[in-house]
């Protein structure tokens, strides 16, 4: 283990786990990450290996079949995933935001008919709130479902779902309108569909159709498409928690959780960063000596460490606030507004002290390159954190004159 990101305070049983993530990243998923990343090609057999690990089922309560671990012990593992290649930790984010969902607001029949399945990694989650026309505006979204007797009638196209062709469930945040007055603010009238579908492309369902995966710059591997819904037919016993209009606050307690994930990411990418940038300094020579001898280079590498330590420190605080139960938004704002900036930055000076040879693809550090700028509009842009975390703090710190 390296000396920076450490967690102190944790137990046997967590120490185990993150440690045996750590040396499946190491053996399992570096060594061919960038091949596959070229290729933008599945990683079937690593999420073979995830399965096996249990990891889909880490949060899943143990009655359930899961390992019924804590966010904090989530995160840590997405962390060193994301350091072996964040994809990976894509796979199993959107998957463990409908797990997290279903077992907060979930009916007694849902969460007995999804999650066993969810903690095997046989049924896999996918989320979707955003659509073409907004990305952070969740409020102004136009699909909507329309209720018809014991079922509701969804129309609409929504878009950027991780996991589009891979999972089999997707929640699906849509407007209803039934039984809300006109004039009722936007946000009171939504509702969270548990969509099945078959895996693939094409119509994957009556009504359904996932065109094919976005093409994009890095983020590659983990399929993101749209889903564009027509006529698709949903029994009302599919709507999480089973009343309407409550699909908002479920999707943001999702999102809380998900932005601590995306800290994790920033922190975990940014460490894979450093650890290339720091050894390729001890390697490359210039003016007769490593240039890790050169000062400026010693100053960027303290700067990099420096961002390592702080993001994951906060990552870790904002974690534990939400095991505690307490209402943890300003701090996961903070934590993933702060990774994500500094995995940029500490990305951008590993590829500066490689020289030219961050330019190749056969140096690891370009496809962090492109990987990184992914993290600061994934779960909210930093705009977006910055504005949650300026209203909770004038919230915290009302002036009382």
């Amino acid at each position: 283990m390296s000396r920076l990101a450490q967690t102190h305070g944790l137990t046997d049983v967590q120490q185990e786990i993150v440690s045996t993530v750590r040396d499946f990243v190491d053996k399992e998923i570096i060594p061919v990450a960038t091949a596959l990343e070229h290729r933008d090609e599945y990683p079937q057999q690593i999420v073979d290996g995830l399965k096996e690990l249990g990891l889909f089922g880490l949060m899943i309560p143990e009655e359930y079949g899961g390992l019924g671990e804590s966010l904090l012990t989530y995160a840590l593992c997405v962390e060193e995933i994301a350091r072996g290649w964040m994809s990976v930790s894509g796979i199993i984010n959107t998957h463990f935001i409908v797990a997290y969902m279903l077992k907060q607001h979930g009916t007694q029949e849902q969460r007995e008919y999804f999650l066993p399945r969810m903690a095997l990694g046989d049924v896999r989650g996918a989320f979707s709130m955003s659509e073409p026309a907004l990305g952070s505006d969740v409020s102004a979204i136009t699909s909507k479902a329309v209720r018809d007797g014991d079922e509701y009638v969804l129309t609409g196209q929504k878009m950027w779902l991780t996991n589009g062709g891979t999972s089999n469930l997707v929640a699906v945040l849509v407007r209803t309108d039934e039984g809300h007055p006109e004039g009722t603010a936007p946000h009171k009238s939504m509702t969270t569909f548990l969509v099945e579908k078959e895996p693939g492309f094409g119509e994957v369902r009556p009504g359904l159709t996932i065109p094919g995966k976005i093409d994009k710059m890095g983020y590659k591997g983990v399929d993101t498409t749209e889903l564009i819904m027509d006529g698709l037919r949903i029994p009302a016993d599919r709507v999480l928690g089973g009343g309407s209009g409550r699909g908002f606050y479920q999707m943001m307690d999702g999102v809380e959780v998900g932005r601590v994930n995306v800290a994790a990411r920033g922190c975990g990418v940014a460490q894979r960063a450093f650890e290339l940038g720091v050894s390729y300094a001890q390697q490359r020579h210039t003016f007769g000596k490593p240039i890790a001898q050169h000062q400026g280079i010693q100053f960027k590498l303290a700067e990099m460490a420096t961002k390592v330590e702080a993001a994951h420190a906060m990552m870790v605080n904002a974690a534990r606030k939400k095991d505690s139960g307490e209402r943890n938004d300003l701090e996961a704002g903070m934590a993933k507004y702060l990774a994500s900036e500094y995995c940029k930055e500490v990305v951008e000076d590993a590829f500066r002290i490689h020289g030219g040879y961050g330019f190749s693809k056969e140096y690891e550090i370009e496809r962090l390159y492109r990987e990184a700028p992914m993290l600061l509009i994934g779960e909210g842009t930093a705009e977006i954190q910055k504005m949650i975390i300026g209203r909770r703090l004038l919230e915290e710190y009302r002036f009382q004159g």
